[in-house]
């Protein structure tokens, strides 16, 4: 298969989709069985994707272990490639899934398999911005965190001393890339289906829209919208 970014790596983390362990604050609303099955379908999206892009190699990183059925699954239906995730907290199993990647590759990106608003095009400029040697590329979440990252060499002090899980992801691990020195950039702010508001705004992503009656010679709205760009207090950081 011919790749876009052949020596890069795409890493999806993944859950053994067991009920009652994926997707529990959705629990009360789909049921155990039925927040695992959301949590299914919104890995297999994510798995055709980023296969049907061609962008780089796909491996699927799982937890507990590569062992489920559902991984052996994926492995055949998408031909990418398994690994068992390492102990330890969020940021110690991404820290050790990108270093091992680096070892033998230009750069990797990180994911995580149940994000619905990560599509080609923010793919495809994560991997842009790291070809082009910027050192680290965020996918900013809604919810304080980040639905992405991508790396060009091991950076682990951006995974260090993080309370994850919380609102204060995002600013923490901004301020230790400042702080670092680190030259990053952020994509436009995504977000997960973690709670009963993201399954509706979910819900409503999938609805067709009506169409939107256009004036003669009125452009596309990407056309009509000024270029905008985000800044901080540090030159390192921009926002593609």
């Amino acid at each position: 298969m011919n790749y876009r970014f052949p020596n890069a790596r795409l890493l999806i983390f993944a859950k053994a989709p067991v009920p009652g362990r994926v997707k529990t604050r959705l629990a009360g609303q789909l049921g155990a069985r039925g927040a695992a099955a959301l949590y299914k379908t919104l890995l297999r999206r994510t798995l055709v994707l980023t296969h049907a892009a061609r962008l780089c190699p796909v491996e699927l990183w799982c937890a507990p272990d590569t062992r489920h059925g559902f991984f052996a699954a994926c492995r055949r239906d998408y031909a990418v490639r398994l690994r068992r995730q390492c102990g330890g907290n969020l940021g110690q199993r991404m820290s050790h899934a990108l270093n091992r990647t680096l070892v033998a590759n230009e750069c990797a990106a990180l994911i995580g398999g149940d994000c619905a608003s990560l599509g080609t095009t923010e793919l495809h400029a994560a991997f842009e911005q790291l070809a082009a040697g910027r050192e680290v590329v965020l996918g900013p979440a809604t919810d304080g965190g980040y639905v992405l990252v991508g790396l060009r060499r091991p950076c682990p002090t951006m995974f260090r001393g993080i309370a994850w899980g919380t609102p204060t992801v995002l600013a923490a691990t901004r301020r230790r890339l400042q702080r670092a020195g680190v030259n990053w950039t952020e994509l436009p702010v995504g977000w997960d289906v973690d709670t009963p508001t993201d399954l509706r705004r979910l819900r409503r992503s999938e609805k067709p829209s009506p169409p939107t009656p256009r004036s003669e010679g009125e452009g596309s709205r990407a056309d009509s919208q000024p270029e905008t760009s985000a800044t901080s207090a540090s030159p390192k950081y921009s926002a593609v």
